[in-house]
Parts: C-alpha cells; structure tokens; sequence
C-alpha cells in the first residue's frame, strides 16, 4: 500500500475556486455561504474524499464531542453490557468515549480521575460504576462544582442528580410474584453482596412481595453470594441446610442461579416440581438450561444508551446557555421472562392451563 494523502483544506479551496476562510463556514454550516458556492465547496469535498480535522471543529464550536466514561466491574456481565450500550450510543451521536476503569468498587479519592477527564476537554461525564458501600460519597458532594454535566447509571437516583437507573426493586418482586402466583409457598432467597445497592433493591422486592401477602420472612430464608456461580454454589446448600421446606427460590442474578441446577441434581431436588426458580439478568445462556432458567431480563445495553442519550440532552441544554435540572431520573422496567424452571405442573402457566400472561411477563416455551 503506498503511502495514504491528507487532503488539507487548501486544496479544497484551490479546487474550488474559494477561500480556505469558505471552506471552514461551509464546515460549520454557517448561513453566510452563498447557496451555489456551498454546493460546489461540498461537491469538492466529495470528490477528494475531504476528512476533516475533528480537533479543529471541536475548537471552533468550543466543544470536543468527546464524553469521558467512569466504570468498574468489567469482568461482570452487567457493567460491561452497559458499557457496550454507551460506546454504540456515542458512535451513533458522533462522540468519542474516553474510558476510566477503576481498579476496584471502593476507591474513594475520584478527584484526580475527574481532573484528569476535565483536562481533556470532555463535554460530559458519564459515571457507571456500581453503587457500592460509600464510593458515591465524593461524586455527591462535588457534582455541583463540575463545569460539565454528570450522569449517573447503577447507582441510586439522587436529589439535584442525573441518573438513568433500572428499577430492581420491581424486577425482584415481579419475580417474587410470580413464584407465588404458581402456588409456592416458601420462597428463599439468595441475595448479591450486600454493599450493592442493586442486590439490597432486589432483596427488598422480594421480602416485600412475600410480606405484602402475609408469608413469613426470617433471616434463615436467605443466603448471600457474591454475583459468581462458585458463590451461588455455596449458597444454595446454606440455604437448603438453614431453610428445608423452602419450595422455590429467588436468585439475585443468573450466574449464581447456575449452580442451583448442579447442587440440585445432587440432592435429587427436581426442577421445578420440587424447586420453583427465577434468577435475574437474562443472560442468553441460560434459555440453554435444562429446563431453561424463567429470569428478570435488564436491558444493560439499552440502560447505557439511554444514559448516553440523556447526557447529550443535558449538554446541548448547556450549550444553549440553559439550566441543569434541579434532579433529572429516567427509570427502566425489568422484564419478566417466564420459562420451565418456575412453571409449577397444574398452574396458571402450566402444561394443561390457559395461557393468560401480564402485560410486564413473557412467556417463553
């Protein structure tokens, strides 16, 4: 391959018979191109495959197109689904993605991380590390001091904040509904780590819903994991050991749920005639369980474009010179996919039943 030409923008004011001073207000769309010189000068550009400079645009329109993201957790299913919703968003919208990766949940001193983004001009920033323990702390004391705006996803929705959050709670006690729609009775429960906020949302939704109708919750009824399969594994025979008559189980995300099915084919609990199960994420691997896995599916990479869409709004609002909302929440619905793992033999969505599904429940055979 030879060597690639930079077509500069003098050549394309020589080939079109203008100055280099045109060719820029025809770049920045400027109203004061005569219409046929504006045709010609985008004609040219064509012609020589003219890529313009975005560093030069993005100092002319006092702006960088470039949003600075702020993430942890990567080697979770969650957030690095999230983060591949907001890298196609900003590709889609014309942004570049700076990316910061934490080296862990519970790093407190985010202020070099933040000067660091502001010293490359980014127009906003979007903050997606998972809500844990106090590592929010600084971001809610400083926000109001950022000369950009800050979005947050997974973390719980603030006052004077932006924030684009999936509402767990409700997921959770879907699922917890739903179980006790079928006919089970004792339903256990095997929680994320506690220090999230997403695993205590979801450890709310579902002692709520048991208590709104009346069945006892004890501490002996859940177990605690840490999102991995491995945890689930060790959970799940706590909570048989501590909870013997618990006939289904809510798992707060599918990878742990997985290893139900092992520790269940050793103590020969059937699947779900003796466990009722529904785990939370909707990981497409699971629908290959044996019987697939029923789950609450949260849409990450939509969760991230929508952060990325609000975030723009909110700079475009800047850039006219407007005002930042006071507080700024978009809330998204879980779905409930409902499969063989939670169907109870005789019940509403059983074999011999009349199909009747809720709007916010799909059922999947």
């Amino acid at each position: 391959m030879g060597k690639l030409h930079k077509v500069t923008i003098g050549e394309v004011a020589r080939e079109a018979g203008v100055s280099k001073q045109t060719v820029s207000r025809v770049l920045n769309d400027r109203p004061d191109v005569a219409p046929k010189t504006r045709k010609r000068v985008r004609e040219v550009m064509d012609r020589l495959d003219y890529q313009p400079s975005q560093l030069a645009q993005s100092l002319s329109r006092r702006r960088s197109y470039t949003l600075g993201v702020v993430t942890a957790g990567l080697q979770y299913i969650g957030p690095s689904r999230t983060l591949y919703g907001i890298t196609q968003e900003a590709e889609e919208r014309g942004y570049a993605i700076l990316l910061k990766e934490l080296p862990g949940f519970q790093v407190q001193d985010f202020e070099p991380i933040i000067r660091s983004l502001l010293a490359r001009h980014v127009d906003g920033i979007i903050w997606t590390v998972p809500e844990v323990g106090d590592n929010m702390a600084w971001i809610l004391e400083h926000r109001t001091e950022l000369p950009v705006p800050l979005l947050t996803l997974s973390t719980e929705a603030q006052p004077g904040s932006a924030s684009v959050i999936i509402d767990n709670y409700l997921g959770a006690f879907r699922a917890s509904q739903h179980l006790l729609d079928q006919g089970y009775r004792r339903i256990g429960h095997i929680a994320g780590p506690l220090d999230w906020w997403a695993a205590r949302q979801r450890l709310a939704g579902w002692k709520d819903c048991l208590l709104e109708v009346g069945v006892a919750v004890d501490e002996q009824h859940r177990a605690e994991g840490n999102w991995s399969s491995a945890s689930g594994e060790q959970a799940i025979r706590a909570l048989l050991e501590s909870y013997p008559d618990m006939d289904a189980v809510f798992v707060a995300n599918d990878q742990m749920a997985i290893s139900v099915y092992k520790v269940a084919s050793e103590w020969s609990i059937k699947i779900p005639a003796d466990l009722g199960l529904v785990g939370f994420d909707g990981i497409p691997e699971v629908a290959h369980l044996c019987p697939p896995l029923s789950t609450v599916w949260q849409d990450q990479p939509t969760h991230g474009r929508m952060g990325v869409s609000e975030l723009v709004d909110l700079i475009e609002t800047v850039k006219k010179g407007g005002d930042l909302p006071e507080s700024r929440t978009v809330v998204l619905q879980p779905e409930l996919i409902v499969r063989e793992s939670s169907l109870y033999p005789g019940t509403l969505f059983g074999p011999t039943s009349p199909l009747e599904v809720a709007d916010d429940v799909t059922l999947v055979r």
